[in-house]
């Protein structure tokens, strides 16, 4: 039987964040959010038609600071 070594098993997935969620976390309205990935500040995961948010793109975009 071959087994896997730990180096070739693929980490787990990191949760993906919801528009709703990054709005509660951001404390911004879900409109807030939809208009930030329309201009391009925040890059999402689309999935069929759902659109997920990663959060290290999260943090990156906060990092960042506001768009002048």
């Amino acid at each position: 039987m071959l087994m896997a070594s730990p180096s070739t098993v693929a980490a787990p997935l990191e949760a993906l964040l919801s528009v709703g969620q990054v709005a509660e976390i951001c404390q911004v309205s879900d409109r807030t959010v939809r208009r930030w990935i329309a201009d391009g500040q925040l890059p999402v995961c689309r999935l069929g038609r759902s659109v997920r948010i990663r959060p290290a793109d999260l943090a990156a975009m906060i990092d960042r600071g506001p768009v002048k």
